[in-house]
């Protein structure tokens, strides 16, 4: 019978597969803020969030985000500085500005209008081909694939085929459920990043594993290499502010955001260390404590003025350690 094959995608089978994938999505996604409604606004700044960072991180950051700019008008309106601020710590601060520019765009030459298609978001700043398509098909029902590091896994396990260039998008097409794309999108994404995990694929929880062509065989893949790295800053504080320098707009990282100086009391023992990764790199930050010297580009900064600038990540960690914010 060709329903025994897991190979062979024939229209029933392939209906069957929706079905299943589908009732599992129902009763099992997590409840993730960004799924309370489907606004374009809110979907967008979600999926904007969601690149390249882990669930977990966004939540907090997502429902601040939110409350500071509730709409597009009024990300529209703020400076960049309060947008990066609100950012802060996020990471991919170009994401930030992308958001930011989009978001003028919209408000000024669209007049609030939304666009309509995934080939229209795909035309702002920032949004590539599965941004576009994410947000078409959760906020206005487009029927359109996604393929992101997820679903290019489940499709390379679930068909054990060539998933290089358009293959993977060519496939995600065939299985996607036209009367519920922007579900059965999401529920590919939360199958790779729950059940069908890169390392350890957790088969027997999964609810189409009986279309599954592998079915765990080969799973194991590859474990990301990571670097590592060293830095030193300096912290000085005073009379309710702390020294902050900024970096240069030209910075090709976190241009224009400001952070603790650099450190070069190699001499000294540090009065913390701080463990902190960016990207690919899993830094060691000894954090020393004494009296800033006057840098290029540096000022003291009130405590209370923290949440109106543009603060990197690891400062705002290392602040926090030391018990200033």
């Amino acid at each position: 019978m060709q329903e025994d094959n897991p190979g062979n995608w024939n229209s029933e089978r392939t209906r069957k597969f929706r079905t299943a994938l589908l009732r599992w999505y129902d009763g099992s996604k997590r409840e993730l803020p960004w799924r309370r409604d489907r606004h374009p606004y809110t979907v967008w700044v979600s999926e904007i969030m969601l690149q390249q960072t882990r669930v977990a991180a966004v939540v907090g950051y997502y429902e601040r985000f939110l409350e500071r700019f509730p709409d597009v008008h009024a990300l529209a309106r703020a400076s960049e500085t309060s947008v990066l601020a609100a950012w802060s710590g996020l990471g991919y601060y170009r994401r930030a500005r992308a958001l930011h520019s989009a978001a003028k765009v919209i408000a000024g030459e669209m007049g609030g209008e939304f666009p309509r298609t995934a080939a229209e978001w795909q035309r702002l700043p920032g949004i590539g081909r599965y941004t576009a398509a994410a947000i078409a098909s959760i906020a206005l029902d487009e029927p359109c694939a996604v393929v992101d590091g997820n679903v290019e896994r489940v499709l390379r396990r679930l068909m054990e085929g060539d998933m290089a260039g358009n293959g993977a998008w060519q496939r995600a097409g065939e299985l996607l459920d036209p009367k519920r794309p922007g579900d059965f999108n999401q529920a590919m994404m939360e199958l790779g990043a729950m059940v069908c995990m890169p390392l350890q694929p957790v088969c027997k929880a999964c609810p189409v594993v009986e279309w599954c062509k592998t079915r765990g065989r080969g799973a194991q893949g590859k474990k990301q290499v990571r670097k590592s790295s060293e830095s030193a800053h300096l912290l000085s504080a005073r009379n309710g502010a702390v020294y902050l320098v900024r970096r240069s707009e030209t910075s090709s990282l976190m241009p224009g955001m400001w952070e603790l100086p650099a450190a070069t009391a190699a001499d000294i023992e540090p009065s913390m260390t701080v463990k902190h990764s960016i990207t690919d790199t899993d830094y060691t930050v000894k954090v020393y404590v004494g009296k800033a010297a006057r840098y290029a580009g540096g000022r003291w900064v009130r405590v209370a003025e923290l949440g109106t600038i543009a603060v990197t990540g690891l400062t705002r960690k290392i602040l926090r350690r030391a018990g200033i914010i």
